[in-house]
């Protein structure tokens, strides 16, 4: 039997032909393309037709997937089932994805990713009093998630760095969420399975759950000045600063600056963006000087919670934003995963009572 890993990190468990995470050099690569060519630059339903290349034989090009998700978006509202608004948004989220079904064929991947905008917009427009506006199939993927959620159409600007964020969170190793979507499809359990497995990795607050409680720090800090201060008060509660640290990068996580990049480009965020960064630099000061032998640097969430404030993305919808843009990759190693036909079964080391030997 081999060496006991408690979290994994040295044991390989998957061969993938989808993404790279380089934690030492801070390099994300996406079926050949670094994460710079791709965040910014792509539309999501693009990086899906890469993502999915070679997975589904009745794949169409990457016009006719956009335009096909867009009809999908609308079946999905035509029969968007009742939500229980006494739920969080994951378990409401949850649910609406259980009702797609559970099949291995390209339509039924086509409405999970249709169902995960769907009900995550109308959920939080019905959190907030509001009517579910029905989709627009001939708006982008991002453009249309905006102007659901939100009731009018967004500026192009706010279109394109909510692209950039689905693009960046689409695909990432084998990362939680990920691993466990592949456990069970390593099961033949079915695509919604898999899909909704990963959702449920993905709303522990050690994955999917940060980005929210980074505003709250943001919020709670006030003004750059205060920012040394509330660093040290928190260290001294024991708090874990969030939007810090990464379990595989141990340099600056490309995806914040992915991100970062993005949020510059939207009007009437240069204020906050440079408050942003005085905290993060404060931060970073702090944590060097803490634990000066450990990288501890600005990851995802930093930028994603700023990024989703600015395009005015609710806090509580957060995590099911986050679904939104990984659904694509879980369901790109869910069809890796089953096409190995392997049964993913990790052995234990068992530590509990020997029972006695009969005389």
């Amino acid at each position: 039997m081999g060496a006991w890993d408690a979290g994994l990190e040295s044991v390989v468990a998957a061969e993938t032909i989808l993404s790279d995470v380089d934690g030492e050099a801070g390099r994300l690569v996406i079926r050949g393309h670094d994460l710079s060519e791709l965040a910014g630059r792509w539309r999501f339903e693009d990086v899906i037709h890469l993502l999915w290349c070679d997975f589904f034989d009745d794949l169409p090009n990457a016009e006719a997937l956009a335009a096909t998700i867009g009809r999908a978006r609308a079946d999905a509202f035509a029969h968007l089932p009742g939500l229980n608004l006494e739920q969080g948004a994951t378990e409401t989220l949850r649910v609406g994805l259980a009702h797609v079904g559970d099949g291995d064929d390209l339509d039924t991947a086509i409405r999970l990713v249709a169902a995960s905008a769907v009900h995550t917009a109308a959920l939080a427009r019905l959190k907030q009093g509001l009517t579910p506006i029905a989709p627009d199939p001939a708006r982008s993927h991002a453009d249309d998630f905006l102007r659901m959620l939100r009731g009018v159409a967004p500026s192009e600007a706010e279109a394109r760095a909510l692209d950039a964020y689905l693009v960046t969170v689409s695909d990432h190793g084998l990362n939680a969420s990920t691993f466990t979507a592949r456990v069970v499809a390593s099961t033949q359990a079915g695509l919604a399975s898999a899909a909704i497995a990963g959702l449920c990795a993905l709303k522990g607050p050690l994955h999917g759950g940060a980005p929210g409680p980074v505003l709250d720090m943001i919020d709670a800090i006030g003004a750059p000045e205060n920012a040394e201060a509330w660093i040290d008060d928190a260290f001294a509660r024991g708090e874990r600063l969030m939007g810090f640290g990464h379990r595989v990068y141990r340099v600056r996580d490309p995806r914040a600056d992915a991100l970062k990049g993005a949020v510059a480009q939207l009007p009437k965020t240069q204020g906050r963006l440079q408050f942003a960064e005085a905290i993060e630099g404060a931060a970073l000061a702090r944590l060097a000087a803490r634990y000066p032998r450990r990288k501890l640097e600005t990851n995802v969430e930093f930028y994603t919670a700023l990024l989703l404030e600015a395009v005015q993305i609710p806090r509580a919808a957060y995590t099911c934003v986050f679904a939104c843009g990984r659904i694509a990759g879980w369901i790109a190693h869910a069809r890796e995963q089953e096409a190995t036909r392997r049964l993913v079964r990790p052995r234990s080391i068992y530590t509990g009572p020997t029972p006695a030997v009969a005389a």
